[in-house]
């Protein structure tokens, strides 16, 4: 196969080698360093004729991510920093025509916590089987183990992600609760912020020193009645495609991202970022004037207006 023949096919494969490296990484930077390197090895191969290009390049990249997963673990001075590389993404909350196809293949943040708290081999067994359909005798030969192993593997991750909740009702429903979240904290109505919080809400919190997770409405309350709503400027925005709430300080500098599971009408899940130098480095939606999200949502649904 010529080089312009072998490009051909390799980008045939890009995007879903990129899908596998993000949901394995939690990171577009380093899923993109990673399709590359693959890149690279394919093309520098010299081996056998390869005759399944598309299980080659799989295990190719799924050896990297092992990789790349074993030397975050080994970096780490404390379980705190078990999320530390997760890179959120972070967009306008505004309805497209191609949103569903876009949530449907999202992480949300309060999964991607539970999945950074796996070990890689763990990790990586559930990502390409329960993700992408990899056999699990590829999955052995990618993680380092047997078959079998590789089941029990992909067990122990299965089961820790199965207790993360996931979102339930229309996107609209979830983004009207998150809208209805904010108002109560602006007007500090904390009859109707305790009515939106489920009782048993999950609050994971990202600060400079470290990740704690927080169990129920009355930490929530807590938190807000500290706070200062006149102090600091909020706004809907999308977290990796589900409604969550950014926060900015009176100068304008990011102080908390926050990534809200809206279950039957109430958050269960909240995911906050309250680390200043990570939202700083962040590509966030620039703050918001009065009125300019609900002119873009509007310029979106009618370009020529």
């Amino acid at each position: 196969m010529d080089d312009d023949a072998l490009a051909a096919a390799f980008e045939e494969h890009r995007p879903r080698l990129t899908a596998v490296a993000a949901r394995a990484l939690a990171s577009w930077v380093d899923a993109e360093d990673a399709v590359q390197e693959t890149w690279l090895r394919l093309a520098g191969y010299q081996g056998a004729p390869i005759e399944n290009l598309g299980g080659w390049l799989t295990r190719v990249i799924g050896r990297i991510c092992m990789d790349l997963l074993r030397r975050r673990q080994t970096r780490r001075e404390s379980p705190l920093d078990d999320w530390s590389s997760v890179e959120p993404v972070v967009t306008e909350d505004i309805e497209r025509p191609d949103e569903a196809a876009e949530r449907a293949d999202s992480l949300g943040l309060a999964l991607l916590v539970v999945l950074e708290s796996l070990r890689p081999e763990e990790r990586l067994a559930f990502v390409l089987h329960d993700m992408f359909a990899v056999p699990f005798a590829e999955v052995a030969t990618i993680v380092g183990s047997s078959a079998d192993a590789a089941k029990m593997l992909a067990s122990r991750a299965r089961r820790k992600v199965q207790g993360v909740r996931r979102p339930e009702g229309g996107i609209r429903e979830r983004r009207a609760v998150v809208d209805a979240f904010l108002a109560a904290t602006r007007i500090g109505d904390f009859d109707a912020l305790l009515a939106l919080l489920d009782p048993d809400v999950t609050w994971h919190r990202h600060t400079p020193r470290g990740h704690s997770v927080r169990i129920g409405a009355n930490e929530v309350m807590a938190a807000l009645r500290r706070g200062d709503p006149e102090r600091v400027e909020a706004r809907r925005v999308s977290v990796n495609g589900e409604p969550g709430i950014l926060v900015w300080a009176a100068n304008g500098r990011p102080v908390s991202l926050m990534s809200c599971t809206v279950a039957d009408g109430r958050l269960i899940d909240i995911v906050s970022i309250l680390d200043p130098a990570r939202l700083a480095g962040m590509d966030l939606p620039p703050r918001e004037v009065a009125g300019g999200a609900e002119k873009r949502q509007e310029n979106e649904r009618n370009p020529r207006a």
